[in-house]
């Protein structure tokens, strides 16, 4: 396991990292007064963004307010003795450009593939003394069949017909995903040479029309529906449908009846592994090695990447750009493009000058849906879980099951849509109550709210926070108002998730920006 918490940031640069501690060296232990580009957060996307920018040439520093990196993606000693992924836990949809381009196994990334990867225990009385039923599902579609079966021949039938359906539309939206969304500003407002260049950001979409063909109107019922009525259509048996209901409201304040959960979903399937489509894998040494090693890559380039150094502000010219930032202990520090990997409402509300935005803008970044129903509980246990529907072996070695998603009380899509609404109403649940709930009874004011009660996504993944409205409409191209500050996290396209794509595709923007600059 990776070392963690405050030991993580100094040993590993001390020792795993020579480069990052060669770049604290050069400027002795702090940072140079100029970049020419400055990245605020070492979560994920932020140390993606730093790493694309560097191997390009432009001299880059990230800083983190916290003691270590990673953001999300972390492994600290919460309960003396463990280490946990404090927050994210699983990888998949990081795009295989990254591993690739940022040669992350080179610099110690190492995996591990969840298989079987999902287990659903039934809460039923077993038949004539035998035990009761539970779904395990995984990689191996004959495998699958006959758990399905259990429940219904036609969903094991079907199942095949439904993977082979989904991966299609995951096809389709792939290019999507690896580019900026469409530049509508640039269409209602730019030059016609702007519009004309923007010409080129259409093609991922037409190219996803092209391999849906004929099936749109099907697929568009995905985006658009309650998964649960796209899920009726395909199946019976209500376990398999719940089970695939979860990736629908993961991380959302929505049920399985909430229409647009059905991209959510979609959301949750569009990655893979280590060539296998929709797989997802362990990383070792927690979520934390992932970001460790992507910070190696950054700064084997040449980043510079400091922890504990806070951003205050980001500071403007005369001229209405940014220029860089301020420190939280007041040291400037300039540079000719600032990208945040915070979220939009951080990034906008508290440390852009907000005499520079528009008021129209703020406002829409103000009234974003941030509402999540999530709350990650690590528990140290002194034995394997053992299960009715599959009892632990005398000698209490793993099983299968134990290496994957326990769903609980997740057996009926009802039970999904009544933890929803049980949140809704103030109750907790499944899905954690609104962040006023736990004020109330907590004592704590909303600002000393635990990160876990924030939105994994930085915003709400609804259709109306989507793509060219992400984070709000005519700024989706990890642009904003304020020319030189850009948006690399998680609340810009494509989203949230362990996916980078956000990080590569801001600094590919920048990168742009630059040169058409000419600085």
């Amino acid at each position: 396991m990776a070392a963690s918490g405050r030991g993580l940031a100094r040993a590993w640069g001390a020792s795993r990292c020579p480069t990052w501690r060669q770049a604290h060296s050069e400027a002795g232990g702090h940072p140079k007064p100029e970049y020419d580009a400055v990245v605020i957060g070492a979560g994920h996307n932020g140390l993606v963004a730093a790493a694309y920018l560097q191997r390009l040439g432009v001299n880059t520093a990230v800083f983190e307010r916290r003691h270590v990196i990673g953001g999300a993606a972390v492994t600290e000693e919460i309960i003396p003795g463990f280490k946990f992924s404090r927050a994210s836990y699983l990888l998949s949809l990081l795009r295989p450009q990254i591993y690739t381009d940022l040669e992350l196994k080179k610099h110690g990334l190492r995996l591990h593939l969840r298989n079987p990867y999902s287990f659903t225990p039934m809460l039923e009385e077993g038949a004539g003394g035998n035990v009761p039923r539970s779904l395990l599902l995984g990689t191996d579609m004959v495998q699958n069949q006959k758990q399905i079966a259990q429940f219904s021949q036609k969903d094991a039938q079907a199942f095949p017909r439904y993977e082979k359906f989904m991966n299609r539309l995951v096809s389709a939206i792939d290019p999507l995903l690896d580019a900026a969304p469409v530049d509508t500003a640039a269409f209602q407002h730019g030059s016609m040479l702007q519009r004309l260049k923007s010409l080129s950001t259409l093609k991922p979409l037409l190219k996803a029309g092209r391999t849906l063909g004929a099936q749109l109107p099907q697929y568009y019922q995905v985006f658009t529906a309650p998964i649960a009525k796209v899920l009726d259509q395909w199946f019976e048996s209500e376990p398999l449908k719940a089970t695939l209901a979860t990736d629908a409201v993961i991380g959302a304040m929505m049920s399985p009846r909430t229409p647009g959960s059905g991209y959510v979903l979609l959301h949750h399937v569009m990655g893979g592994l280590e060539g296998t489509q929709g797989a997802w894998g362990y990383v070792q040494g927690g979520m934390g090695a992932l970001s460790e090693a992507i910070a190696r890559s950054a700064v084997a380039h040449g980043a510079s990447i400091f922890t504990e150094k806070a951003v205050a502000k980001v500071q403007v010219s005369g001229e209405g750009r940014a220029r860089g930032v301020v420190l939280q202990d007041g040291q400037e520090v300039r540079s000719r493009a600032v990208l945040s990997s915070a979220s939009p409402q951080i990034t906008f509300l508290k440390l852009a000058p907000q005499e520079w935005l528009p008021e129209g803008f703020t406002e829409s970044i103000a009234q974003l849906d941030t509402q999540s129903p999530v709350t990650k509980i690590n528990v140290a246990v002194d034995r394997l879980p053992s299960f009715l529907a599959a009892p632990n072996t005398p000698s209490g070695q793993p099983l299968p099951h134990h290496q994957c998603s326990v769903h609980l009380n997740c057996e009926d899509t009802l039970l999904l849509h009544q933890a929803f609404e049980d949140a809704t109403n103030g109750l907790p649940s499944h899905s954690t109550p609104p962040t006023r709930w736990l004020e109330a009874r907590s004592g704590m004011s909303r600002r000393e709210m635990p990160t876990q009660t924030k939105n994994i996504f930085h915003c709400a993944m609804s259709l109306d926070q989507l793509y060219f409205a992400r984070p709000v409409p005519l700024h989706s191209s990890y642009r904003c108002p304020l020319q030189g500050l850009y948006l690399c996290g998680s609340g810009a396209h494509p989203g949230g998730g362990v996916m980078g794509a956000a990080g590569r595709n801001a600094a590919h923007v920048v990168i742009r920006d630059l040169k058409s600059e000419g600085r």
